[in-house]
C-alpha cells in the first residue's frame, strides 16, 4: 500500500507543490527579497545561557506518572539552574508546569549572564497557548532587558498574509536567500502596549537554517539585530546557539528515562494491580 502512496506522490509532485506555492508565489518571493537585509556577523564576546524545558508522562490503568524539567545552561556547559518536578496522579496540564519552570529558570539567570536565550516562540507559547503566564514572563524579561526567544521553526503567517501566502513566512525567506542576514523587523501590537513583540528571521552563516528571534517591546532597530547576531555568532554551531542545544540535551525526558523512573519507584510490578489504580 505504501508503494502506491509513494507512486502517487511522485506522479502528482508538480500539482502538490503548486498548491503549496500558491498563485502569487513569485510576488511573495519578491517581497521577501525586499525585506531581507544581507549582513555577515562578526564574533562579539558575550556570556549567554540557554533555557529549555521538557515534560513526559506514562499512563497506568487510571493513573499516570509524570515528570517535568527546566534548565539554564551556559555555552561552556555550566549548568546555572536545574529544576524538576514529578508526581503520581493526574497531571492535566504538565506543559503549563514546564513553561512556568522555564520562567523561573529565566528569572534566576538574567542577573548572571549578558544574554538569556529562551527556546521557542514568545508569540505561540506565552501569548497564546500559555497566555495565563504572559504577565509573568513580561515581568521577567523587563528586569534586565536581556531575554530573547529563539525558535528553530515558525508557522506564523504575518508578513505575507495580505498576498495570499499559504506557507509560513520562514518558508519564503528560505527560498530567496542562502546567505547570512536578517529580515526587517516585524512588530506585533495586538496583545497590548506592555506585550508588544518585535520579531526577525536571521541566518548566522552561509546555508545554515534560518531561526526566528523575538524581542519584547518595539524599541529595537537594525543595529540591535546586528549586535544580537554578532553575540549569537560567537557561540553558535551550525547556525544555532550552542547553549540552547546544551539546554535541550540536559532537560529532555525520554520514554526510556521515564521507564527507569517506573522501575525505581517499583511500579513495574504494580501495573494493573488495584493498589496502583486506587
Amino acid at each position: 500500500m505504501l508503494n502506491t502512496v509513494y507512486k502517487d506522490a511522485i506522479l502528482n509532485r508538480d500539482r502538490m507543490l503548486g498548491i503549496l506555492r500558491g498563485p502569487k508565489f513569485e510576488q511573495i518571493l519578491q517581497k521577501a527579497r525586499e525585506n531581507w537585509v544581507e549582513f555577515m556577523p562578526t564574533k562579539e564576546e558575550t556570556i549567554t545561557a540557554g533555557i529549555d524545558s521538557s515534560f513526559n508522562n506514562t499512563k497506568f490503568q487510571g493513573i499516570e506518572l509524570w515528570a517535568t524539567t527546566a534548565v539554564s545552561v551556559k555555552s561552556d556547559g555550566e549548568v546555572l539552574v536545574d529544576l524538576h518536578q514529578s508526581g503520581l496522579g493526574t497531571a492535566d496540564d504538565i506543559s503549563s508546569i514546564a513553561s512556568k519552570m522555564e520562567i523561573e529558570a529565566c528569572e534566576k539567570t538574567v542577573d548572571s549572564v549578558d544574554m538569556v536565550l529562551m527556546d521557542g516562540s514568545l508569540h505561540s507559547q506565552l501569548m497564546t497557548r500559555q497566555a495565563k503566564l504572559g504577565s509573568l514572563i513580561v515581568k521577567t524579561m523587563k528586569k534586565k532587558d536581556n531575554v530573547i526567544f529563539v525558535a528553530k521553526t515558525s508557522n506564523t503567517k504575518k508578513q505575507f498574509e495580505k498576498f495570499g501566502s499559504l506557507a509560513g513566512d520562514i518558508f519564503y525567506f528560505n527560498h530567496v536567500t542562502n546567505s547570512p542576514g536578517f529580515s526587517k523587523i516585524f512588530v506585533e501590537k495586538k496583545y497590548g502596549t506592555d506585550k508588544i513583540i518585535s520579531s526577525t528571521f536571521v541566518r548566522l552563516s552561509d546555508s545554515t537554517p534560518i531561526i526566528k528571534l523575538e524581542f519584547l517591546g518595539d524599541q529595537h532597530d537594525e543595529n540591535k539585530i546586528k549586535s544580537t547576531m554578532n553575540k549569537l555568532y560567537k557561540t553558535s554551531v551550525g547556525g544555532y546557539p550552542y547553549s540552547l542545544k546544551l539546554a535541550h540535551n540536559n532537560c529532555k525526558i525520554s520514554d526510556k528515562e521515564l521507564s527507569k523512573m517506573v522501575s525505581l519507584l517499583g511500579l513495574s510490578n504494580e501495573i494493573g494491580s488495584r493498589e496502583v489504580l486506587s
